[in-house]
């Protein structure tokens, strides 16, 4: 059993329609409960005695409450805490034992309607003990919060950090979250709403979970830790053109490309100052007696290349990229949620390092400029949001504001009086899904203790030893959360009713031949290997069914160009040609198809599909 309690100023739950057959009856479809301790839990397999598992949860809940003060208690099942749920009846069960016992106890209880889906509006207090997480066996005391990963000094001080959210406008006038006027900001105000209430728990699956699953795109893997997926041959092709995209984009911009281990000595001085310095849980492995720890991010290697290097200010700023294929955050178990969360995940990593402030600055913005160029590149729309040390952006409020005015539209703003990381200011483009959470993608930080932890020089002018700043990037943000932000776009797009279409030149399939019979299959064949010469991904639907039904697959794998082929196709040489994008047929030449594709993968990586060219041949994933 899993739960995640959250100590709330009051939750606000209505229920809207069953999503299992047994579903509890109700009475009300709203209810709404103040100073409440919110105890959201997963009954999982192998907690089928009913009266044992209820009995922990009451215990559980009980001393969480007795530590927040909270008198009043809402159960809220919610079976995307864990993997592994039980039976809806056992779970059921169990809720109402607990429900019962709490109660006994003097501690007023509800619980929330259970098999039903639900909206719910909650407001968390934000104390240190607002939000704890715990792993619980039928029968067992209730444990303290769990500690099954390492936590940074950073990551304990960043729970605790006082900090204020604003809105800063491009007129440089900062306002109250509640009082701005957001008007069409409408992403903008949700994305304040989800930094400020700090909910990252979904009480549904996302939309994104599904369609990369029907999709055969990636998977959950059974067989690993939570946060681990498999990526299927399509899924893998996708990853692959944006890593290889990312890669050229930051190559191109002047960074060096290193590659660096993914374990790293725990108790290294310069590492180990840095993981106290980093807000993130590791992983920790045993070689040995040594104790080594499974990295986050590519900055470990990168600064240990950096701190061998011999530099001069005229070679500044310097750029370094790695591909961290995979870097590892022990993440809570409520907050793992599909792509949008991960333990592994590939991050591509571009430190630089500059002279001196100025020279920090001038990169800083020529970075957010380069992630808005890369953003744009794959269709994603984006809110901007700042992180300042407050003393740093009152000296540089006009350089923040220019910023703004040249972003177009006002930003999230959240200012700190203390530093609780190695960073003075850094900015993040995220995304707002379909559930009204935000998602960082693009990310840059000016650092300001790592070349001091890691003794990293340059030499200056006057032939001086000097500390350079260094910058962290990642102007894509993990690509895994890109493909979940791709997916979780396209699904809003269906809600409003329009067909969904990934960029073409990441589409796995872009043009599909389709014979309208037998008759037709040699001269597609002949087709296939001429298009696949020019660097566009085609197959051919060679099974022996219907023509239409062969055209509704293209549909639902989103297949941006179906060529339909009949006689008359085949005589003419131009084949009809569906374009999903609007929805047009159009007879077209085999060089205008050409020139369609070659078009859309215009300045972006062409890699083949590792799928067999005929969808006959192509296993049932």
């Amino acid at each position: 059993m899993r739960i995640l309690t959250i100590h709330a100023d009051y939750i606000e739950v209505e229920a809207r329609e069953k999503a299992i057959k047994d579903a509890e009856e109700i009475t009300e479809k709203k209810h709404r409960e103040e100073e409440v301790l919110v105890v959201f839990t997963s009954i999982e397999q192998g907690d089928e005695d009913a009266n044992a598992t209820a009995s922990s949860l009451a215990k559980s809940v009980e001393d969480v409450a007795k530590q927040v003060k909270a008198n009043n208690v809402m159960l809220y099942p919610l079976v995307h805490l864990t993997s592994k749920p039980s039976a809806p009846r056992v779970a059921l069960a169990v809720i109402k034992k607990a429900d019962e016992l709490i109660n006994a106890s003097g501690i007023k209880c509800t619980h929330s309607p259970f098999g039903w889906y639900k909206g719910y509006t909650l407001k968390c207090k934000g104390h240190p003990l607002s939000e704890l997480s715990r792993e619980l066996k039928a029968g067992a005391m209730a444990p303290e919060p769990k500690k099954d990963q390492e936590e940074s000094a950073s990551l304990k001080q960043e729970s605790v950090m006082k900090s204020r959210f604003y809105i800063l406008d491009m007129d440089g006038n900062l306002h109250d979250l509640d009082k701005f006027k957001y008007g069409k900001h409408e992403n903008l105000h949700k994305f304040a709403n989800y930094e400020n209430k700090k909910m990252r728990v979904y009480e549904h699956e996302p939309p994104h979970i599904k369609i990369m699953k029907e999709h055969s795109l990636i998977d959950y893997e059974p067989g690993s830790d939570a946060g681990n997926f498999r990526l299927l041959p399509k899924g893998r092709l996708i990853k692959k053109i944006l890593e290889r995209d990312i890669t050229d984009y930051c190559v191109g911009l002047g960074a060096m490309e290193v590659e660096t281990p993914i374990m790293y000595d725990y108790e290294h001085p310069s590492l180990k100052k840095y993981l106290n310095r980093f807000p993130a849980r590791q992983y920790v492995v045993l070689s040995d007696e040594k104790k080594l720890f499974l990295r986050f991010a590519a900055c470990f290697g990168s600064f240990l290349i950096c701190h061998d290097m011999v530099m001069s200010y005229k070679q500044l700023p310097l750029k370094m990229f790695e591909l961290t294929r995979y870097s590892f955050r022990r993440e809570q178990g409520g907050e793992l949620a599909g792509l949008k969360r991960l333990r592994a995940f590939t991050m591509p990593d571009m430190h630089t390092l500059c002279a001196d402030i100025e020279q920090s600055k001038k990169e800083f913005e020529q970075q957010f400029d380069a992630g808005h160029t890369w953003m744009k590149s794959v269709n994603l729309d984006t809110e901007a949001g700042f992180r300042i040390q407050e003393d740093f952006f009152n000296e540089n409020k006009a350089w923040y504001v220019s910023i703004v005015k040249k972003w177009g539209k006002p930003v999230l703003l959240e200012l700190f009086k203390e530093r609780y990381a190695y960073f003075i200011t850094k900015f993040e483009f995220n995304f707002v899904d379909s559930m009204d959470k935000a998602s960082a993608l693009t990310t840059v930080q000016i650092d300001v203790e790592n070349a001091d932890t890691y003794d990293i020089n340059y030499i200056d002018d006057k032939g001086e030893k000097k500390r350079p700043f260094i910058l962290h990037a990642s102007l894509s943000g993990s690509l895994e959360r890109v493909i979940y932000a791709l997916l979780e776009h396209q699904a809003m797009e269906m809600k409003k009713g329009k067909k969904a279409l990934l960029p073409i030149w990441l589409a796995p399939t872009q043009l599909r031949l389709v014979p309208v019979s037998e008759k037709q299959r040699g001269y597609c064949f002949k087709l296939l290997e001429e298009l696949k010469n020019r660097c566009i991904r085609v197959d051919i639907d060679d099974r022996d069914d219907l023509l239409g039904k062969k055209i509704r697959d293209a549909e639902k794998e989103w297949v941006p160009y179906v060529a339909v082929v009949g006689d008359k196709e085949v005589e003419s040489g131009k084949p009809t040609v569906n374009i999903r994008a609007t929805g047009e047929k159009k007879e077209m030449s085999v060089s205008d198809i050409i020139s369609l594709v070659e078009n859309e993968n215009k300045g972006k990586p062409f890699e083949r599909n590792s799928l067999p060219e005929f969808v006959s041949k192509r296993p049932g994933i």
